[in-house]
């Protein structure tokens, strides 16, 4: 049991390290009235380039980053508890190829802000993982991903609030999709 608490432990560190950096820049966004959302992707905007690395730490209000934070820490140690050969590739893809597909093809010229896509990104990966190889444990782990987040997911993709970033989440999907595609034929996943 003490091995398992360890790699659960373990596992937890990155998505534990990225919150924690979420929740900073929030609350110096918060105390120190500082609007960071002008470091948000801005589709095809020079300045808004920094947004594909800056975007995922800044959100709106706690709400927005509560609705992050949870699924972050998730999904997050999900992937690298159980495909810690791979759970770095996956979650800088999700991460940066994510929001550098927002910033080249979003059709709103607003800023984008939050880690919703990135969330997408690694719920996609994990669903699709394991509807690509098939065994047990990745088909319990897609099971497990789909029943939580399945009807949010599908909800997430329609355009619906001007305020959502639905570009982001079908961003995240594709990318999180794609990945999977790429890394099933993979041995070392685990």
């Amino acid at each position: 049991m003490r091995k398992l608490e360890g790699s659960l432990f373990g596992s937890s560190i990155v998505p534990f390290r990225f919150v924690f950096i979420m929740w900073l820049v929030f609350s110096i966004q918060f105390f120190y009235g500082f609007d960071f959302g002008v470091f948000g992707i801005r589709p095809r905007n020079v300045f808004g380039l920094i947004g594909i690395v800056t975007a995922p730490f800044i959100h709106g209000n706690y709400q927005h980053l509560i609705s992050n934070t949870f699924p972050l820490l998730f999904l997050g140690t999900i992937l690298y508890f159980f495909y810690s050969g791979i759970g770095g590739m996956v979650f800088f893809r999700c991460y940066f190829y994510t929001n550098m597909v927002v910033w080249l093809f979003s059709p709103r010229d607003s800023y984008h802000i939050g880690a919703s896509g990135l969330v997408y990104g690694l719920a996609s990966f994990l669903i699709f993982f394991g509807l690509i190889r098939k065994d047990p444990i990745s088909l319990i782990i897609t099971a497990i991903i789909f029943l939580i987040y399945g009807g949010v997911f599908l909800y997430g993709l329609i355009p619906m609030d001007p305020r959502i970033s639905w570009e982001a989440h079908l961003a995240g999907a594709l990318i999180g999709a794609i990945t999977a595609f790429n890394l099933a034929p993979k041995r070392n996943v685990r």
